[in-house]
């Protein structure tokens, strides 16, 4: 059933890494992977503490039981806790138009991690969903994130002036669409299981 997603998160799986709703004891393992200054210098800022972490866990599955959105923990094989994350919420009711965000710990950077996960992610939105567009913004100055979603197949539509404000200073963003149709033209083959 399409909704039986809001009471039991899937689990996704793939060659190299799971995907999975983070819980509430991976707070700690998610504060070392993405409250680094090097990994939250372009994205918006993650929280600063282990209790913070707690309370975007909590957030996040009440985001999920309303229907509204979506966070996997990215767990590489080998590893029990998460290194890094997705986030998708909905723009429009039903998945047909939504957000996505990602972060990875620096250390798992260039490991071909990402492009492990995130067709995991992306053939689950655009096959549960059928999600036709999902959007993604990175700050201009992230080449490594610009670069990822473009190599996903991604497309730059505009720039949002200022739209992003990190430490007292305003960021221009990239807006990147990706499209069902874009995506199933040009996916890598698949090699995942949903649970």
């Amino acid at each position: 059933m399409l909704d039986s997603w809001r009471n039991v998160p899937p689990v996704l799986r793939g060659a190299r890494v799971t995907l999975r709703e983070p819980c509430r004891s991976d707070a700690l393992a998610l504060l070392s992977a993405l409250a680094t200054s090097e990994v939250a210098r372009f994205i918006a800022p993650p929280p600063d503490s282990l209790k913070g972490f707690e309370q975007f866990i909590a957030e996040q599955r009440a985001g999920r039981s309303a229907g509204a959105s979506i966070c996997f923990g990215v767990v590489p094989d080998g590893y029990q806790a998460p290194v890094g994350m997705f986030q998708v919420r909905l723009l429009e009711p039903g998945f047909r138009v939504a957000e996505w965000g990602f972060a990875l710990a620096s250390e798992f950077w260039g490991e071909g991690l990402f492009y492990a996960a995130a067709p995991l992610l992306l053939d689950w939105l655009f096959g549960t969903f059928e999600t036709e567009r999902l959007e993604a913004r990175s700050a201009i100055t992230n080449g490594r994130g610009n670069g990822a979603l473009r190599k996903l197949g991604a497309v730059q539509e505009a720039v949002l002036r200022q739209s992003l404000l990190r430490h007292g200073e305003y960021l221009d963003q990239l807006l990147w669409t990706l499209t069902a149709e874009r995506w199933r033209a040009q996916r890598p083959p698949r090699a995942f299981n949903v649970h």
